[in-house]
C-alpha cells in the first residue's frame, strides 16, 4: 500500500472504528439493526389490536425472524416486544433482508481484515529504528 493512501485510509477507519465501538456498547444495537435491515428489505410494521393478534404476539419469540404459514402463504415475522410492534415480510421481503444482512456481514468483515492489515503494517513503519530487533517483525 503507498503511503498516500495509507494515510486517506487511516482517518476513515478511525472514524468507522470509533462509530461501531460506540454502537457496539448498546445492549439493543442488535435488535435495532435488524430492524432496520428488515425496514430496508420492505417488511411493513404492524401493532396488535385485537385480542387474538395480541395472544399470537405474546407467544411469538421477541427479537428473532419466524416463519409462518398462513392461508398456505409463507410470511416471516420479526416481534419486538419493547415496542410492541411486528414486523411482517412475504418471501420476497425475506429474501431481501438476508442479502441485506449478508452485505452488511461481508462490510464488517472487510473493515476487521482492513484493521489487522492497519496493525500489521503500523510495525512497517518503524523500520530501522528498532535496530537489532528488527529480526523479530
Amino acid at each position: 500500500m503507498n503511503r498516500n493512501n495509507s494515510l486517506f485510509i487511516r482517518p476513515i477507519m478511525a472514524m468507522t472504528l470509533l462509530v461501531l465501538a460506540s454502537l457496539a456498547g448498546c445492549a439493543s444495537w442488535d435488535a435495532q439493526n435488524k430492524e432496520s435491515l428488515l425496514t430496508a428489505a420492505g417488511f411493513r410494521t404492524r401493532t396488535p389490536t385485537t385480542a387474538n393478534q395480541q395472544a399470537m404476539f405474546n407467544r411469538m419469540t421477541p427479537y428473532k425472524v419466524e416463519r409462518h404459514i398462513r392461508n398456505g402463504k409463507v410470511l416471516y415475522a420479526f416481534a419486538d416486544k419493547q415496542n410492541n410492534v411486528v414486523y411482517l415480510g412475504g418471501e420476497n421481503e425475506y429474501q431481501k433482508y438476508k442479502q441485506l444482512a449478508l452485505q452488511q456481514s461481508i462490510a464488517q468483515d472487510q473493515i476487521e481484515a482492513a484493521q489487522i492489515n492497519e496493525e500489521t503494517s503500523m510495525y512497517d513503519d518503524f523500520g530501522p529504528y528498532w535496530g537489532p530487533w528488527n529480526i523479530w517483525w
